[in-house]
């Protein structure tokens, strides 16, 4: 198996778990059953054949809109099918200090499907906050769950490091939490910084609050800039926090020796 066959099977795999994860938001905000429930139409009602649900080939095949009734389709469905594949694959284009570049190194696959759980988590978490502002407590602890149980099984060797990492970033939001009375954040990132934390270890901890401070203050001041935010609007900041993660897990040790070697 050549790494380009891959990376092509894997975004296709990516965008099937995209379209599933789209379900799992819907269902989970409308109290819904999530495995056995068939998908409808959220405005017409119309149970939706397998033709209707090819990733990103519906919608743009259908123009957007429903088949049956013919009122349009978020954008939230191709966005996240897209996302999803990408993020799949992301850790396989570019080089990076979390996935072995050998495709046969011992750990690879156990590696790989680990960041396939914790991206399809993350991602669920990502567009709930950001629609609705708060992170679902049944995705979040699922994710902590799944890190749990690998990294014991696969990196035990690093549990204190992860540990520390999850008490340095949820202590860290839960101070803020309790001086501002939940004004200045949310009590749902308190929870998400411990699962974020105990991933990253308290090095890459470290590297994930500055990057997401810094691509916090970029967005709002963009928002700002345009008007379409003033500086009492409230912005999620979960998904901030998962953006500067992501890039923490695949590239933060880079991050870390460019950091030493501008001042050295």
């Amino acid at each position: 198996m050549t790494k380009l066959f891959l990376i092509l099977l894997i975004f296709i795999f990516g965008l099937l778990v995209g379209s599933f994860l789209n379900s799992v938001i819907y269902r989970i905000k409308n109290n819904k059953k999530i495995v056995f429930d068939r998908s409808k139409c959220p405005h017409c009602g119309h149970i939706l054949n397998w033709f209707d649900l090819l990733p990103l080939l519906s919608f743009i095949l259908l123009r957007g809109k429903c088949r049956y009734c013919q009122k349009s389709i978020s954008w939230q469905y191709p966005l996240v099918e897209l996302f999803t594949a990408l993020i799949f694959i992301l850790p396989l284009v570019f080089p990076n200090n979390f996935l072995p570049s050998d495709i046969f190194f011992a750990g690879f696959w156990q590696i790989l499907c680990y960041y396939f759980l914790l991206s399809a988590v993350l991602i669920v978490i990502f567009v709930f906050d950001l629609k609705y502002y708060f992170v679902p407590d049944k995705v979040l602890f699922l994710g902590i769950l799944i890190s749990v149980l690998f990294n014991v099984l696969i990196f035990r060797e690093l549990l204190i490091s992860k540990i520390l990492g999850a008490l340095l970033f949820s202590s860290f939001f839960l101070f803020q939490y309790l001086i501002s009375k939940g004004k200045w954040i949310g009590f749902g990132d308190v929870k998400l910084g411990a699962l974020l934390g105990f991933v990253l270890g308290w090095k890459l901890s470290l590297v994930n609050l500055f990057l997401s401070y810094l691509i916090g203050a970029i967005i709002s001041i963009g928002l700002i800039a345009v008007q379409k935010k003033t500086l009492k609007s409230e912005i999620p900041f979960g998904p901030i926090l998962i953006i500067g993660f992501l890039v923490s897990l695949l590239w933060g040790n880079e991050i870390i020796l460019w950091y030493f070697n501008l001042f050295s």
